[in-house]
């Protein structure tokens, strides 16, 4: 079923491939539980010794979507906050919000300006510093398919609409990191909210800031944190029926790796995997994956309203 995200455009450049005023973008559930699945940040409690925290951690992330998203009905195309979610504490509500800001963000980025490796800040580590202990920074740093472009991303998640002053504190957020040896191309603030209870999205690319600071990407372990959690449901998936009793139970969503990408990753070669996805873009095209290497199919069970009983 097609779903469809109204949403507003402000400041991009002409040529960009974004326009200036409102549209809408068209999506379906794959696409959104994708995106949910190749961002974030690292629970704190994820160690990757130990095989099942990967596993847990992107069923957490599935579980958030679907208890905070639905359609309205079989015919609807309009994602809705659920009865649930307006029932939580504030603090849940806000971390919510957080984290479905963050799927909304990867996915306008990938979809609109060709930008699916996106990455959280607090991957980056050391070469970030002090910045770490700040709240002034972006979120995510995403790169461009195919160039040493890249864009930073501040990502808001709100219940209503926002005003100048979050506009304005995102766009200043999204001007203060940038990627060393590398272009960036936009430095984005994001908001996703609710008018009436129905997800919306806007977004504004400011004037860069030279001063930004600068941080490094290198090595395996940014590239393993993007993607473990999808390879665990992926691996768990290809377990067969016996699965069905294990903790992937209920979220029906199947996730597939391309057969390349899967040697890779179950190899821990991340960064390997990441350069071979570039590498080889229109066989992983043509054969129905996104441009990391992943495809996800969500069930039937999406297209329902939210039940309690739904969740793993």
């Amino acid at each position: 079923m097609a779903l469809s995200i109204d949403y507003e455009s402000v400041g991009f450049p002409q040529g960009c491939g974004v326009g200036s005023g409102w549209s809408h973008l068209a999506l379906n559930w794959n696409d959104l539980l994708w995106a949910a699945l190749t961002v974030g940040r690292p629970n704190r409690a994820y160690v990757f010794a130990h095989g099942k925290s990967s596993l847990y951690e992107a069923i957490f992330r599935l579980s958030l979507i679907r208890m905070a998203l639905e359609q309205s009905g079989r015919a609807a195309t309009r994602l809705r906050r659920t009865q649930a979610a307006k029932t939580l504490d504030p603090s849940e509500k806000g971390a919510i919000n957080y984290f479905v800001g963050m799927t909304l963000a990867k996915l306008f980025i990938a979809k609109l300006l060709n930008a699916p490796w996106a990455l959280h800040i607090d991957v980056f580590g050391s070469s970030i510093g002090a910045m770490l202990s700040q709240r002034s920074r972006p979120d995510l740093l995403a790169q461009i398919h195919g160039t040493n472009e890249w864009i930073s991303i501040e990502s808001k998640g709100r219940i209503s609409p926002p005003n100048a002053t979050a506009i304005q504190k995102a766009k200043e957020q999204a001007t203060r990191i940038a990627v060393r040896g590398a272009t960036m191309r936009h430095h984005i603030g994001c908001i996703t909210y609710l008018r009436r209870d129905v997800l919306q999205f806007y977004w504004e690319d400011p004037e860069s800031n030279e001063s930004a600071h600068r941080v490094d990407l290198t090595g395996n372990s940014a590239w393993e944190r993007y993607y473990r959690p999808a390879l665990a449901l992926a691996v768990a998936d290809a377990h067969g029926p016996s699965t069905s009793r294990g903790p992937q139970a209920g979220v029906d969503v199947t996730v597939e790796v391309h057969p390349v990408i899967e040697g890779m990753l179950r190899e821990d070669k991340w960064a390997e995997a990441k350069i071979a996805c570039e590498q080889m873009p229109s066989e992983i095209k043509e054969a129905g994956y996104h441009a990391d290497g992943l495809r996800v199919k969500a069930g039937k069970s999406w297209l329902a309203r939210f039940e309690a009983d739904m969740l793993p």
